[in-house]
């Protein structure tokens, strides 16, 4: 079965990932002579820096969420199909996915990432991830479920544990995460189970390494520290955890009571089978300056998924939004020079900053030579980040939900839409 995409006399360039890379590929090709087609298997583009808002209470998922039909009306020979790709066939130039087949004669993988759990089958099995829309709504169905329950047990061990907060992983996500369910704490959730103390709740963030934000600048990670332990976060630094039966989060020398363990340690690529073992590494595909999967003469890899080594970059490009972006736009241009017959241009990574938040009026921004903390930070955060998001609609939405939690210390959004089943608990 074919998914019904008409033939063309124009190459075909197949993208398998609505993410930042795949969007971003888009719009270079939109004016160039090819057929794209699009399969994501969702049919929508998330926002991923904003997911955390959405699990805290702070957002909707619809103000960082964008339909991808939409984004692109209007593009001639364009076509979106909600599909999962289960396997490349390399050979013949074609996707199997689970509605269909469908031949290429370009073809670009921009999967994006996955949460990594380095193969505790344990903490995966209990664990919290955050890499979706849907993850996202189901740490916010917990967390509230968590505060129910906690009114009605007896237990005060019990009811500690369904009040504490477990973040393992010290990067962006995680200190996000930490200042987020801070202020929770201490300005929302008071007000709403006023019968619960909360000097009971306790938020830990536990890194294996020796900082927070180890890939930003010495002073912000100080400054991000400051700021956590501040708010009344419990950071815990040198700290890896070794295991977690949903109850207990166990680490070399210490444990911690805490029904929710959200972890944020870690990603690898989201490979699709097909593609030759040797063409992997850590969980990566490895590609040449062009985004060009080793071993291959039409399939390309960017964003997360992609692993390009560099003199700059041994260990190839951060996993973050601007590198998939930077190589979609690189690729874009490239495709219409092999298809000119000119010569392409290799890949340069413009590393253009980076920030986090940690709540109100607390932020660290690394800018080339330049950083700002405190209120300028956060400002400078909220800026990018709203310009980044897409959609007008979306923009507006964000910032009127960010100035109401400001001017009223709320987070709007505390409902259980669809309450969450733990997995140990399912089909039973």
């Amino acid at each position: 079965m074919l998914l019904n995409i008409p033939d063309s006399n124009k190459k075909r360039v197949v993208i398998i990932g609505g993410g930042f890379g795949g969007i971003q590929l888009i719009r270079k090709l939109r004016n160039a002579r090819f057929q794209i087609v699009l399969i994501d298997k969702n049919n929508y583009h998330t926002f991923q820096p904003l997911l955390y808002q959405v699990a805290t209470a702070g957002l909707e998922p619809d103000s960082i969420a964008y339909p991808l039909r939409k984004m692109f009306f209007g593009v001639s020979d364009f076509y979106f199909r909600m599909a999962q790709v289960v396997r490349i066939e390399q050979q013949s130039n074609r996707v199997v996915t689970d509605i269909g087949e469908l031949d290429f004669d370009y073809l670009v993988v921009a999967t994006g990432s996955k949460t990594n759990f380095f193969g505790n089958k344990n903490i995966e099995r209990h664990a919290m991830p955050m890499k979706s829309v849907s993850e996202a709504l189901d740490m916010r169905s917990l967390m509230l479920q968590n505060f129910e329950k906690a009114l009605l047990t007896k237990n005060l061990s019990e009811r500690t544990g369904l009040m504490n907060f477990v973040i393992v992983g010290g990067g962006p996500t995680g200190v996000e995460l930490a200042g987020a369910l801070s202020e929770l704490k201490n300005h929302v959730l008071p007000k709403d189970y006023p019968d619960l103390d909360f000097r009971r709740m306790e938020v830990h963030l536990l890194e294996a390494g020796p900082k927070v934000l180890a890939p930003m600048s010495e002073k912000s990670s100080k400054t991000s520290l400051k700021y956590l332990e501040e708010m009344g976060v419990r950071v815990w630094l040198n700290t890896p955890v070794i295991d977690y039966d949903g109850k207990v989060v166990k680490t070399k020398t210490k444990e911690l009571p805490a029904k929710t363990l959200i972890w944020a340690a870690g990603v690898h690529g989201r490979l699709i089978p097909g593609i030759a073992e040797n063409a992997i590494e850590k969980g990566r595909y490895l590609t040449d300056e062009f985004n060009l999967i080793v071993g291959t003469e039409n399939i390309y890899a960017i964003g997360d998924v992609a692993l390009m080594k560099t003199e700059n970059f041994p260990h190839g490009h951060p996993q973050v939004a601007p590198t998939a972006m930077q190589q979609g736009a690189v690729l874009g241009k490239n495709l219409y020079k092999i298809k000119s017959g000119k010569e392409q241009i290799p890949f340069q990574y413009k590393d253009k900053g980076s920030m986090a938040t940690i709540g109100r009026n607390r932020a660290v921004v690394d800018m080339n030579k330049l950083h700002f903390s405190g209120l300028p930070g956060w400002m400078v955060w909220m800026l990018v980040h709203l310009l980044s998001l897409v959609g007008f609609r979306n923009k507006v939405v964000t910032l009127l939900n960010w100035v109401w939690n400001y001017i009223n210390y709320d987070r709007g959004v505390r409902l259980i839409i669809r309450p969450f089943i733990p997995k140990n608990q399912r089909n039973t």
